[in-house]
């Protein structure tokens, strides 16, 4: 149950990013998921290295989303990136 909760909460913060960032939404509903779970990570992070903590856990949307938002301007810079 803890799975498909995090699948959940996985698409709701991927989808907040994506409508707040702009930039290229073509992208399924997997990526999605992804985005929104690796932001939760990455806002786990944020809260860790201000608040301290003993272990690295999703804490909550608004630092979940601004995650996603982080993974979502880094991904989309990389992606336009040329090659030489």
């Amino acid at each position: 149950m803890q799975i498909l909760s995090w699948i959940v909460f996985g698409l709701i913060v991927g989808a907040i990013a994506k409508l707040l960032y702009p930039g290229n939404k073509k992208t399924g509903c997997l990526s999605t998921i992804a985005l929104g779970i690796l932001g939760s990570v990455v806002g786990g992070i944020i809260a860790k290295l201000i608040w301290g903590g003993d272990e690295i856990q999703p804490r909550g949307l608004v630092l979940s989303v601004i995650g996603a938002l982080i993974v979502l301007a880094i991904t989309t810079r990389m992606g336009n990136r040329r090659l030489p």
